[in-house]
């Protein structure tokens, strides 16, 4: 057998080395799987500064910066009920590096309360995870002698049309779950739409108006200095922050179950594998003893479900909120 000259054997290294390049070795990770995260990624709010959400949201995005290995930075974007940052998220590239936090309002009331939205809730986003749920509570007058759903409904019938409820906003969670508790209890009421829920508890508190619903970890405070009396938390089961306070089970409306809930998404088409590091890197950070034990001071329970339950969640969420939307008959543009 003749063997290959100096020449040929040059040839054959170069053709080895172009099918080395162009052929990877199985079971490798792809080049840009292996650098991304190469920068700092955002993690937009869609609401201001020192709310709950923005609150839980800087306390996951410290946490997931060190399984990434870089900085996750917190931006708010607020306007239009959420769907400004939300909009901003859809529209940017679909590279791991822009990520959501939805809420409840974002993505389950958002789509039957506005005329039209800039983007689609399901489709032009990526599940990444379903982070947390935090309950929110129905509050009462210190007025109002009534400390039971039954004793609601006989001061309601002994004083009739006397009954307002507060909240943030036409179209707010406060607004439209108030208005579906009093649908589901039977109870006649008047709803006061304030701007934002300060004023809103500040006029409960005096007594100008006589029920609200706010979520917990901002109640809590006003609860406990006996300013406002708690009548249930919007939960399927009681919460250590309030134990002697009805569930929505206990109270006898096992349906009532509304929470302020929290998820990560990506925009449409994000690779993967950056989905998947998204993930592992907030089911570290909810592992982490002392992060859950911040949450739990939040009233949040963990869900930490990953991007197919969440899709699911999402889908069915929105589905739950559409009809008591429409109940209302508020339609924003």
């Amino acid at each position: 057998m003749r063997l290959p000259d100096k020449r040929g054997i040059a040839r054959l290294a170069g053709i080895a080395l172009a099918c080395a390049v162009l052929v990877p070795i199985a079971g490798t990770i792809p080049s840009h799987a292996q650098t991304w995260p190469a920068r700092p990624i955002r993690l937009v709010v869609p609401f201001a500064a020192g709310g709950s959400t923005d609150v839980v949201a800087r306390l996951v995005a410290a946490g997931m910066s060190g399984p990434l290995g870089q900085q996750v930075v917190v931006e708010n974007k607020a306007g239009a009920g959420g769907s400004a940052g939300s909009a901003d998220v859809a529209r940017s590239a679909p590279d791991g590096y822009s990520v959501l936090v939805a809420t409840v309002s974002t993505h389950a009331i958002n789509p039957a309360l506005y005329e039209k939205l800039p983007f689609d809730v399901i489709d032009d986003f990526t599940p990444v995870t379903h982070l947390v749920d935090i309950p929110n509570v129905l509050l009462i007058s210190t007025q109002v002698p009534a400390r039971t759903i039954a004793e609601l409904k006989a001061y309601a019938a002994a004083h009739p049309g006397q009954l307002n409820y507060a909240s943030p906003g036409v179209g707010s969670v406060g607004h439209l779950q108030s208005h579906w508790f009093a649908t589901l209890a039977g109870i006649p009421m008047t709803h006061v739409p304030y701007r934002g829920a300060g004023p809103a508890m500040q006029d409960l508190m005096s007594g100008q108006v006589q029920l609200m619903i706010d979520n917990v970890p901002t109640a809590l405070e006003q609860i406990r200095a006996g300013k406002v009396n708690a009548l249930l938390v919007t939960s399927a089961r009681r919460i250590p922050q309030l134990p002697d306070t009805l569930s929505s089970t206990d109270a006898g409306l096992p349906q009532f179950i509304g929470y302020s809930w929290l998820a990560l998404l990506a925009p449409k088409a994000t690779p993967d594998a950056a989905v998947q590091a998204l993930y592992a890197a907030a089911k570290t950070t909810l592992a982490d003893p002392q992060v859950r034990q911040r949450l739990e001071a939040l009233s949040a329970t963990i869900a930490g479900e990953g991007p197919r339950e969440t899709a699911a969640f999402l889908r069915a969420e929105r589905d739950k909120w559409a009809p008591v939307v429409k109940e209302t008959g508020v339609r924003l543009e």
